[in-house]
């Protein structure tokens, strides 16, 4: 029976170019003629898709993912009814995030060969405490609580591994494959071959792609308009749009054709890198250890100021033009 292995790596986009990709081509070398698939969500397939066209991704749509969790948990037993029907020979979650927790359990349980996260519970108790109204909030918004893996250095997802020892060159990408996942031997590889913008590759400034919008409250950079125009009056060409304006090509040619990136604690420093280009990263409340960007502002409560970002945009274009 040929080998046939799917791949769940669902949220967020940044996780899946980081983690999804590099994972993809570690398993792809472990198993050189298995037919490879992927689980993934919304704009996780567009990535995969440049990264690995030979990759079969399956996805959720933008949308297709509900908010509910009663709605949620029939939207992914829909797709465990598809998974099933596919007779996998491996089935492999690398994702964090409950639902997919969920429905890594429901599989196990069906008796297919599931490795990695699944929810700690099975689906009929889960199911049974959901409707005496015994489901703690707490259960399924804390990962400690509710994941069980089949990894056991998966127990080190949940500590402060940045605070002890050298952080990996990669940082959290490359600790949770190695680290947690026991990919000890994979290479840390999710380029993505692109050509770079003409238009953007054609201007006579340096490019710098700026991206301060972020989902969560403490992530967002909040004076991302006067950080553009001072950056633009500094002699610099600046462009946003990481809101899905752009097709996933689109944004990573631009991103090659840019000299830097700067950018919240988000996806698009992982994009960026899938292209070569640089990312300052306006640290905010996270520690930059947990990242590891080419350039990074100090950790600050406060919001740096615009004119900061800018002379450290500066400097680092010039030194980089003189290198």
């Amino acid at each position: 029976m040929k080998e046939k292995i799917l791949i769940i790596r669902m949220l967020g986009l940044g996780d899946v170019t980081c983690i999804g990709i590099p994972a993809v081509r570690h398993i792809r070398k472990q198993f050189p003629h298995a037919e490879l698939h992927a689980l993934t969500y919304a704009a996780g397939e567009d990535i995969l898709n440049l990264a690995e066209p030979s990759l079969r991704v399956h996805a959720l749509k933008h949308g297709e993912w509900p908010e509910n969790i009663v709605d949620a948990m029939q939207t992914f037993l829909g797709l465990a009814e598809i998974i099933l029907g596919e007779e996998y020979t491996q089935i492999i979650n690398l994702d964090t995030w409950f639902m997919p927790c969920f429905l890594a359990r429901f599989l196990k349980d069906a008796g297919e060969p599931v490795i990695g996260n699944t929810m700690s519970i099975g689906v009929a108790e889960l199911v049974d405490k959901f409707q005496n109204q015994t489901l703690s909030a707490d259960y399924v918004n804390t990962p400690a609580q509710y994941m069980q893996s089949s990894w056991l250095s998966m127990e080190q997802w949940h500590t402060t591994w940045w605070e002890y020892g050298e952080p990996p060159e990669r940082g959290y990408p490359e600790f949770y494959l190695r680290r947690c996942c026991g990919f000890s031997a994979i290479d840390m590889d999710f380029s993505i071959p692109v050509e770079a913008d003409k238009r953007l590759s054609a201007v006579d400034r340096p490019v710098v792609a700026l991206a301060t919008n972020a989902r969560t409250k403490e992530r967002h950079y909040p004076y991302g308009d006067a950080l553009q125009v001072q950056l633009e009056k500094a002699g610099c060409e600046v462009w946003t749009g990481f809101d899905g304006r752009c097709s996933m090509a689109q944004t990573l040619a631009q991103l090659k054709a840019s000299a830097l990136l700067v950018t919240v604690p988000s996806a698009p420093q992982w994009l960026a890198a899938t292209v070569g280009t640089p990312s300052l990263v306006i640290s905010g409340e996270v520690d930059p250890r947990t990242l590891m960007p080419d350039y990074a502002t100090d950790m600050s409560a406060e919001p740096v100021s615009s004119e900061a970002i800018v002379a450290g945009v500066l400097s680092i274009l010039e030194e980089r033009n003189h290198a």
